[in-house]
């Protein structure tokens, strides 16, 4: 285990993602997938996490942005929710049919949403990535996806990296911040054993992609050399995240999804967050801009 690695979380989480630090109210958030739960927590100086508030919707959750005025847009099993500060369901956005739901999602550096999917029927090559526009019209950026997962723009937001998890491979294309015109895709990473999930980058332009099935998270250079690995004590590590004021903690999610009894017994904390300093700070996660026309109200 990484001698700087805390347990933050008391509790367990069937398939905890998505950690994002709220600058609006200076707070964590991240999602339990199947629960429909979007969970707030403050982050202590011990690096532990104390939870606040949670919000649950009659939905799965695979992902959470804010925008400026505090709103949450959560990525629904087949469109998106937007919740005001008091947890109120404002506006629904289907976008999906019943064969796929929403996974990870982030807003890209122009403030529009970017969200992947995930086949209810199991793997396919049929997942997409869509980008949703402020307008509420979206795009398919891909659509031969196996399993879309982990997002992460350069600092300039020229580049867009993607997780297809399935195909065990990091995507890299060029992107235009002004239009949201995407370039073409070519291979990053490719990985022969675990699969990678989650994903951030960091303000020395370096991928860190949670390893599922591997227990660690790993830290790539911009050459795509390995340049550092965290070993977790959970087998299921979904998804990265940096936090705090200064952007200098690394939060980690982790799951106990697909784990058997056995496994469970031997890694008992599988669920939990996890958080360390790695020696390097994150970059401010864009808010979502909010859509300029109405959608369907509640």
């Amino acid at each position: 285990m990484n001698d700087g690695l805390v347990t933050a979380t008391a509790d367990s989480y069937v398939l905890g993602e998505g950690p994002l630090w709220d600058p609006v109210r200076s707070r964590l958030l991240w999602v339990d997938i199947p629960s429909g739960t979007v969970l707030e927590g403050t982050l202590l100086d011990d690096g532990t996490i104390r939870i606040v508030d949670r919000v649950v919707v009659d939905d799965t959750a695979g992902a959470v942005a804010v925008s400026a005025r505090g709103e949450q847009l959560i990525a629904g099993g087949h469109g998106l929710l937007v919740i005001d500060r008091d947890g109120r369901v404002l506006r629904r956005l289907p976008l999906i049919d019943g064969r796929r739901r929403f996974n990870d999602g982030k807003p890209d550096p122009g403030g529009r949403f970017v969200v992947g999917t995930l086949s209810l029927g199991g793997p396919s090559e049929t997942e997409q990535l869509i980008q949703i526009d402020r307008d509420g019209t979206s795009r398919i950026i891909d659509d031969d996806l196996t399993l879309s997962n982990g997002l992460a723009w350069t600092p300039d937001g020229s580049v867009l990296y993607s997780v297809d998890t399935e195909r065990r491979v990091v995507f890299r294309r060029s992107y235009d911040v002004t239009t949201g015109e995407t370039g073409s895709r070519d291979t990053f990473l490719a990985f022969e054993a675990g699969y990678p999930d989650g994903m951030t980058i960091d303000s020395e332009s370096h991928l860190w992609i949670a390893m599922w099935g591997l227990g660690e998270v790993r830290r790539y250079a911009p050459d795509g050399r390995l340049v550092q690995t965290i070993p977790v004590p959970a087998p299921h590590t979904s998804s990265v995240g940096f936090a705090g004021q200064d952007l200098g903690t690394l939060v980690i999610t982790t799951a106990t999804q697909d784990l058997d009894d056995e496994q469970l017994a031997d890694f008992p904390l599988s669920g939990r967050l996890f958080t360390v300093r790695p020696g390097v700070r994150g970059l401010p996660q864009p808010l979502w801009a909010g859509f300029t026309v109405p959608t369907s109200t509640e």
